[in-house]
């Protein structure tokens, strides 16, 4: 093996094994419950869900988008989603740098916001099932990365409600690979598709729109 195959060989991260037993949601609610911790910080969860971490904390920072927020919001999470696509993408190990692992909240809190989102989480992943499996495994699984990194770049433009379409197809995509279902991959791929021609019709409205403007200014 020569030296560049070794890099490339410890570089890629090999498949993830179907998931067993513990579900997000249960992960989530275990470490809210740990009376030990004053803080929990993403790198907590980062290093408590091992392999899975990528598509989980995926789903972390696009569920909240996928709702109407404060300006600036889709911004703020928007940043963490595009380095963690850019991972998936090229099938790289899990990996954040310090100053996104550090981010933390006090555990009071982290567990009231468990709490409100635990019952609709376990809701979706009672509805996983390993199925499909081409559309959620390598090379999808890189498309799927892919896919999601576009839409990551989508959700940082000042779209007026150009995240909420992007980031719902973002979970859907993360909810596939955690579960290995190929169905929501599958689902996945059709929204991506609707996601960038809505929010492509969108910029170039606004585009054609300001350029109506200057012109008239102009005149």
């Amino acid at each position: 093996m020569t030296i560049e195959n070794a890099d490339s060989h410890r570089r890629r991260r090999p498949r993830p094994p179907r998931p067993k037993g513990r579900r997000l949601s249960s992960i989530l609610r275990q470490l809210a419950a740990d009376r030990s911790r004053e803080r929990i910080s993403i790198g907590d969860l980062f290093q408590t869900m091992g392999d899975r971490a990528i598509s989980a904390l995926m789903l972390i920072f696009a569920l909240p988008n996928a709702f109407p927020t404060p300006p600036g919001t889709s911004a703020v999470l928007g940043a963490p989603l595009i380095f963690l696509a850019a991972q998936l993408t090229f099938g790289l190990k899990p990996w954040l740098p310090k100053v996104i692992a550090d981010r933390s909240m006090r555990r009071e809190d982290f567990e009231t916001i468990v709490g409100r989102i635990h019952r609709r989480l376990a809701w979706a992943e009672r509805m996983l099932k390993p199925r499909l499996a081409i559309f959620a495994e390598p090379p999808a699984e890189y498309l799927a990365g892919a896919a999601c990194l576009l839409l990551s770049i989508v959700l940082l433009l000042p779209v007026p409600l150009g995240n909420m379409l992007p980031a719902i197809t973002i979970s859907v995509f993360a909810f596939g690979i955690l579960g290995r279902d190929g169905l929501f991959a599958l689902i996945g791929f059709i929204m991506t598709a609707v996601s960038l021609v809505i929010a492509g019709g969108v910029i170039y409205g606004l585009v054609k729109a300001a350029i109506y403007l200057v012109m008239q200014w102009f005149a």
